[in-house]
This record gives C-alpha cells, structure tokens and sequence, in this order.
C-alpha cells in the first residue's frame, strides 16, 4: 500500500497560537515522526510526504533557509532510528537548488538505509509533479517507448526515487484544501482522498488510523462496473 500525504496547516497552526511560523514548522516534523511509526505499525508499504513544493521558493528566504534547516536536523536525528526498524529513507525532487549540507545528509541518509527492507518514506522536497513527467518525457527522446514499466522507471529516475514506487492507493490532505497541489499527478490517477480541516501539527496517529479505516471501505473499480456478490441477483427475472 502506498500512502501519500500533503502537509498543510504548519503556519496557521502557529498564528492561531501567537507563535512564529517556525514553531509550526517545528510542530510539524513532530507529527511527521509519529505518521512514519504509526505507517510501519500499519504495515504501509510506501509512504510520501510532501516537505517542500517547488513553488515554495516565492516564500520568504528566511523561511526557505529555516525549513531547509529543519529538513536537515530531521535525517540527522531520524537516519539511525529508522535503520532499527529498517525502514529506508528517501528524497524525491529536484536537487540542484539544495545546499551542500542538505544534499550531503540526504545522499548520506539513503546510503545508509539503503537495505531496509521494511516501510518506504520518500520526502518530497523541491517537487514538481510536472516537472517530474517532463523530465522522464526527455528521457524518452533516444528511447522508443515499449511498454509502461519502462516510463514508469524513467519517472522514477527524474525523481530519484530509489527504489520506484508504486501509485499512491490514499492521498490524504491536512488542512481544509481540496486539491493536489502538482503533488504526484500520474501516481494519483486512481488514488483514493481524504481531505481533512485539521491542520498538519495536529494530525495523530489516531487520525491516521482512521483515514486507514474509512480507506478500507471503499470499493475501488478503476473503472470497471462494481462487483457484485450475487450475481443471480442483479436483476430480477421476467
């Protein structure tokens, strides 16, 4: 199963509270810490976080550089916990724009987590969905496309997911938007949503538990006509 997730809300969560935007920032990297366990308590597969949209450069650069910070002291202090529980970190996006220091523990923490073989957490950071699909378009130019699988790992190398991942089964959003926000266009074509009002800092394990139950009743058809238990008696006979 692969669950992405938008986290929205870190700002207004700290004005509501008189606090500077940075406190937000900071109580989000702790909701972050307790989705990951609770995704591996949950036998997720894959889960993708949304940290930093490529459109979040027209913030302010003090901002920029306090998140970028914040992203940093998050793989310092969250590499060697997630090699105990073999859970393998990963940074999708751009990376030309990033700092030294950020990239170098970024490469530092997928090496080391490299053979986890349990939950897959991938950090968007610097995201571009389209710029994504037009990267992995590029690619293709000297290669005859032959069958999906092999644009699925052009996709994957523009991203730098390492390894691909598969669709997204539930995206779910914080944060009272309805959208997606160029996060994850072609691995979403099916996903199911769940939209919350909550802001992200306050978004728990026992709200992730339930957006994993209201997940597990819908009947998802990919297009196809609903399955029907008894088929005898679809229709009535005349």
């Amino acid at each position: 199963m692969h669950i992405a997730i938008i986290m929205d809300g870190n700002g207004r969560w700290a004005t509501e509270r008189n606090l500077p935007r940075l406190a937000g920032h900071r109580a989000g990297a702790r909701a972050v810490e307790t989705v990951v366990r609770s995704a591996a308590q949950h036998g997720v597969d894959t889960l993708t976080l949304y940290a930093f949209s490529s459109d979040n450069w027209h913030r302010p650069r003090h901002e920029v550089e306090a998140l970028f910070g914040l992203l940093r002291r998050y793989l310092i202090t969250e590499t060697e916990r997630c090699r105990a529980q073999s859970i393998r970190l990963n940074v999708i996006g751009h990376r030309a724009r990033l700092g030294a220091p950020l990239l170098c523990q970024i490469e530092r923490s997928e090496r080391l987590t490299a053979n986890c073989t349990g939950l897959h957490v991938r950090l968007a950071i610097d995201y571009s969905s389209r710029q994504m699909l037009i990267q992995a378009g590029r690619l293709l130019r000297d290669a005859p496309l032959q069958d999906m699988s092999q644009y699925l790992s052009y996709l994957a190398q523009a991203e730098h997911s390492q390894p691909a991942a598969p669709e997204v089964d539930l995206l779910i959003r914080t944060g009272g938007e309805r959208r997606l926000s160029d996060f994850l266009l072609w691995e979403c074509a099916y996903a199911e949503l769940h939209f919350l009002d909550c802001l992200w800092p306050d978004f728990d394990a026992a709200r992730f538990s339930d957006a994993l139950a209201e997940y597990s009743k819908r009947q998802r058809r990919f297009g196809r006509l609903p399955v029907v238990e008894n088929p005898g008696a679809e229709m009535p006979c005349l």
